[in-house]
């Protein structure tokens, strides 16, 4: 189809046109089958035209398709706000509210967070994606290509480099980097938040150090400061668990939420503790399209499917398919490009590096065309677009997953040919 008007500032990644999916599978307009890896980029934890959320939606559609909330409350938001009440394992009572992208939940926070605590000051991570707003711009841990030509951006916001063993960053070194930007940048009295994602998306899978987070959690209790963490990715699954941030021995004080959430609909959320989601005044949140009918009705489609066993059991049988592929691939040389194994659960990143450990983003473009071109569709992530990003949705069938795994090892091994 021709794409002389769509801007040309948008990126493909894959140069084809899809027409329709089901779960895992995806067709375009040749009628070529695909495997589906990327999973609208994390949207689709439970597949292509889920059937409950595609039934969820044509009900709704029937009933009321739009009313703005704070207008005249409708039942989906109310239904939708009390259900994600009782599925986020925190111990505090929480409020929230809906919001229409992950970005839009982001922005949200930051207005929170300014009013909760009268400080402006926000500290982010090296390596973080929350959004392309300009606020959330400023909040990326990378330049090119989100923060190229904007000018200046909202603010202050500082970065510190993200503690992992997938990034070679130690805890004391991240706390080390934190004492000197209290030194020589920032009063510590002015911090309104810390923000981060507990496994990075963007960023290339990679998972939050427990200790600094501990020692993090510990730091803001003493000086008044908020920790907001971002599971727009890494949320509703991926990880084996609801959420991340559990594995990390800390609550947030404010949680956002996004893409799986609502089957492919487009909504997000801010939700937390109840007296910060208070602080604005009366008028302070909200919006137009937040917290749409149809949307509410297919997240509620999609938070019915998501029992904690039947997370554990999807998570696990994807994990478990991918860690063994990649084991033996290592343990056979299958590509000497071939680096490391990246994130937990269901959320997995392959590493490409060149012999001197470098990143090897031109060997993932060849996989990713290699891949296309046999039926698999890949995603890149990383700071150098190095590391492949495995997105397929946990309700994938076994054997499609083999399938797609089979096509990747292909695909990786004729890269050492």
């Amino acid at each position: 189809m021709n794409h002389d008007c769509i801007s040309q500032s948008i990126a493909i990644v894959h140069p084809i046109t899809l027409t329709h999916g089901r779960n895992a599978e995806v067709w375009d307009d040749q009628g070529k089958r695909y495997i589906d890896f990327v999973g609208g980029i994390g949207v689709l934890n439970l597949g292509h035209c889920n059937p409950a959320v595609v039934q969820a939606i044509q009900d709704q559609a029937s009933r009321l398709t739009h009313y703005a909330f704070n207008a005249a409350p409708h039942a989906p938001y109310l239904e939708l706000m009390a259900q994600l009440s009782q599925f986020i394992p925190v111990a505090y009572p929480l409020a929230g509210m809906l919001t229409n992208s992950g970005a839009e939940a982001a922005e949200n926070a930051l207005k929170v967070a300014r009013a909760a605590t009268g400080k402006r000051a926000i500290i982010a991570f090296d390596g973080g994606f929350h959004g392309r707003t300009l606020a959330t711009l400023n909040l990326n841990g990378k330049v090119a290509p989100y923060k190229q030509r904007v000018g200046e951006l909202p603010g202050p916001v500082y970065h510190l480099p993200y503690p992992s063993t997938d990034t070679g960053v130690t805890c004391e070194q991240a706390l080390k980097a934190m004492d000197r930007l209290f030194s020589v940048e920032l009063a510590v009295e002015d911090v309104a938040a810390f923000i981060f994602e507990p496994v990075q998306g963007e960023g290339g899978f990679l998972a939050l150090d427990p200790t600094f987070a501990q020692a993090l959690r510990r730091f803001c209790d003493e000086h008044g400061i908020l920790i907001i963490i971002d599971e727009i990715q890494s949320g509703f699954g991926r990880t084996g668990q609801r959420f991340a941030f559990p594995r990390l021995g800390l609550e947030p004080d404010l949680l956002l939420l996004a893409k799986s959430i609502a089957g492919g609909m487009p909504l997000g959320a801010v939700v937390g503790r109840k007296e910060l989601m208070a602080a604005l005044p009366k008028g302070g949140l909200g919006g137009t399209y937040s917290g749409n009918p149809i949307a509410c009705a297919a997240a509620l489609a999609s938070l019915a499917q998501m029992t904690d066993e039947n997370i554990a059991t999807w998570g696990e049988r994807q994990e478990q398919a991918i860690v063994r592929r990649f084991e033996h691939w290592k343990a056979t040389d299958l590509s000497p490009f071939i680096g490391r194994l990246t994130g937990v659960g269901a959320m997995r990143g392959i590493e490409l590096v060149n012999a001197d450990g470098s990143p090897a983003p031109a060997q993932l473009s060849k996989v990713m065309e290699a891949a296309r071109a046999k039926g698999l569709l890949l995603m890149p992530s990383g700071k150098a677009r190095h590391i492949i990003r495995l997105l397929a949705p946990l309700t994938i069938e076994a054997y499609v997953l083999e399938e797609g795994l089979d096509i990747l090892e292909q695909c990786l091994a004729e890269l050492g040919s």
